[in-house]
């Protein structure tokens, strides 16, 4: 394995039964990057994520995280990674506080230096105030700080998230952002799975598309822009029969185009390609590039 991917992963499969949540899954996650699995619930990025941390063990393929071999040295990987899961598992019966020691005592940290690594992780959380709470009084946004705090503690080269912000308002995710924004800027590798395209497009260094267990694209959310969707996008509104004319139409002179509510978008608008129609001019997106390629709609 190359020194420089914290993550490598070769054509993964995992099944359950009839169905296959994970088909033949590529994934490089340089060291010092982040990367984004992007994707509608069933996608299979909580099972890519579940595999990573050896709680399932895949059908077929090669894992390797930090140089170590899935499963074999999954322990090993385990003890340089942090995890940030998807549903909140912290006791609820102690503090702030208490829920970090119980890690350092889990993830080995020397005794003497556990007051310290409390004493960062609170700081990078923004809990410090909070030290004392118990977790059951605290905000979905103040919890949901705890579990990156608790997967912190460590000072662990490895951060996995599993939709982080998942249920949480625009607020608190905006908090949350900013804090795996200081990650990012310390050098941690951050492996973040995500339903939300803003999400996605505002802390992934790469995105990787998925949609039922396939990788469908992978890039800088910029070049998948540019790649599929164009620059620009001719937004035309109308009753549904028109925006049928107008799909067709586009259609005939080579453009790409998504269907968004009441609307359709004409992709890559500035070829033209001797097709003109009224409409308002906006920038191509990543949402543009998911829908085009998978079809469907993200909350």
């Amino acid at each position: 394995m190359s020194t420089e991917l914290a993550i490598r992963l070769r054509g993964v499969v995992k099944r359950y039964g009839a169905i296959t949540a994970v088909d033949g899954l590529d994934l490089d996650v340089p060291l010092g990057t982040c990367v984004g699995l992007l994707g509608p619930n069933g996608a299979g990025k909580s099972t890519t994520m579940r595999l990573l941390t050896a709680q399932s063990i895949a059908d077929e393929g090669e894992l390797e995280v930090l140089g170590f071999r899935l499963p074999d040295e999954s322990k090993a990987a385990r003890a340089e990674c942090g995890v940030v899961p998807q549903l909140d598992n912290l006791d609820t019966t102690l503090t702030v506080e208490q829920n970090l020691l119980v890690f350092t005592h889990l993830y080995r940290i020397p005794r003497a230096e556990r007051r310290e690594a409390i004493e960062r992780a609170l700081r990078m959380a923004n809990l410090v105030d909070r030290r004392d709470t118990r977790a059951d009084k605290l905000s979905g946004g103040m919890r949901r700080r705890l579990l990156i705090a608790r997967a912190l503690v460590h000072r662990p080269r490895l951060v996995l998230m599993d939709e982080p912000t998942v249920g949480l308002d625009p607020q608190v995710r905006q908090e949350l952002w900013a804090l795996i924004d200081s990650l990012r800027s310390e050098g941690t590798t951050i492996l973040m799975s995500t339903h939300y395209i803003e999400e996605a497009q505002r802390l992934a260094d790469t995105v990787l598309i998925m949609s039922h267990g396939k990788a469908v694209a992978a890039g800088p959310p910029s070049d998948l822009v540019l790649q599929h969707a164009g620059r620009e996008a001719l937004e035309v509104y109308g009753p549904p029969s028109r925006l049928a004319e107008v799909e067709a139409e586009a259609g005939a002179a080579g453009l790409r185009t998504r269907r968004t509510g009441t609307s359709v978008s004409i992709l890559g608008a500035e070829a033209g390609n001797g097709y003109a129609v009224e409409g308002e001019r906006r920038p191509a997106n990543l949402e543009d590039v998911f829908v085009l390629l998978t079809g469907e709609e993200i909350a």
